[in-house]
């Protein structure tokens, strides 16, 4: 299908638990790496080669076409000064972009906030899965977050309609413009308000989505059909966030890990597969990342909290291709036991900001970074 021309998109799908990059884009040619992994290392034969060095996981099929079609960045080395091996942490200094303190907002919530700055539209952002990620945190930034697009609404649980709209009307009542006068009030009454008005939005994107795309049965696919219904709907939401863990693989990796790059991949071929369809590849821009790598050494039967890994950027306008250097294997060049980042994430999110969003980047990711040439101009 012919692209037809839409506001630029991005889709963060955030993996878990800290993914193990080694595993992932794997270092087949090197000695040392099946030195270290005796007990994980993926078999040679079993890596889909993507050059002479380095390959995919055997079940990153869609990543492999994606790389060999030139849609597929891999920003090799990525990381944070003076890593920190706390899931939570690094979670944070990925979500904030601010890893010398605790950061104020979220650089995704300061991206819609700049996106839309009289909040115009409460759709801007949708997040797909539990809680709301603090990467769309921001001061005035209204985010919806979404578990099941197919039941989502307020009160949608209830049969009559008629009374369901009566109830409506009193939480509008509750939550409108009389809903208080002091400041807590207020701001109870504008994000009342802006529930009421995003959920019954949200209810109208599966009427009005059709594909000839079946999605995997597994949480990561569904959420994607979720994202690929509300994009196809038109909603003017240019920003989607979603989940999939647990990549925190301390024991038994070969085969947990595995299955959650099986899933991710899987889903990925879906919704590319989808967004296809609908004309939409050009306009879409999905991130890929994990709060930290793992060791150099596994355990066994796994590996533990590290720190150099590997995202992912791809895209009809993605340039394919390397960026970042792969990290030395030589124990000498390891960061206590771990890979050593060679680039700050932020020149990734400053690129992704700059050059896909139109946004200055500089106040959103807390200084100036260098950027990639990932995207085509």
């Amino acid at each position: 299908m012919t692209s037809v021309k839409k506001d630029r998109s991005v889709v963060v799908i955030e993996l878990l638990g800290g993914n193990d990059a080694l595993n992932t884009l794997v270092p087949y040619n090197q000695g040392l790496y099946y030195d270290f992994r005796p007990g994980i290392g993926i078999p040679q034969e079993d890596v889909l080669k993507i050059d002479d060095e380095v390959g995919f996981n055997p079940t990153l099929a869609s990543y492999k076409d994606l790389w060999d079609k030139g849609h597929l960045a891999v920003i090799n080395g990525i990381g944070y000064p003076s890593p920190n091996r706390s899931h939570f942490r690094s979670r944070d200094i990925w979500h904030t972009a601010e890893p010398e303190k605790i950061g104020t907002h979220g650089w995704l919530g300061a991206a819609i906030r700049d996106l839309d700055p009289s909040g115009d539209n409460v759709l801007t952002a949708v997040n797909f899965g539990r809680g709301l990620p603090r990467a769309l945190v921001c001061k005035g930034v209204p985010v919806a977050s979404v578990g099941n697009l197919e039941t989502y609404g307020l009160l949608t649980g209830m049969s009559d309609e008629t009374a369901r709209l009566k109830a409506l009307e009193t939480f509008s009542r509750m939550y409108g413009p009389e809903g208080g006068k002091d400041t807590v009030a207020q701001v109870l009454s504008q994000n009342g308000a802006q529930a009421l008005i995003g959920a019954d939005i949200l209810r109208t994107a599966t009427e009005k989505y059709r594909s000839s795309v079946e999605y995997a049965d597994n949480p990561i696919a569904q959420s994607l059909k979720s994202v690929a219904q509300v994009m196809c709907a038109d909603l003017g939401t240019r920003i989607f966030y979603t989940q999939h863990g647990g990549f925190d693989t301390h024991a038994a990796e070969l085969l947990g890990h595995a299955k959650l790059w099986q899933e991710v991949s899987t889903a990925t071929s879906d919704f590319v597969q989808d967004i296809e369809e609908h004309g939409l590849m050009d306009d879409t821009l999905i991130l890929v990342f994990s709060e930290f790598g793992r060791r150099v050494r596994d355990n066994g039967t796994g590996c533990d909290h590290g720190s150099g890994g590997v995202s992912f950027v791809l895209g009809g306008a993605v340039q394919g291709g390397f960026y970042g250097e792969f990290p030395s294997l030589r124990e000498e060049d390891h960061l206590e036991g771990d890979l050593h980042w060679n680039n700050d994430f932020r020149s990734t999110y400053a690129t992704i900001l700059d050059r896909w969003l139109g946004l200055d980047p500089d106040p959103i990711v807390n200084g100036r970074f260098e950027q990639f040439d990932f995207i085509k101009n």
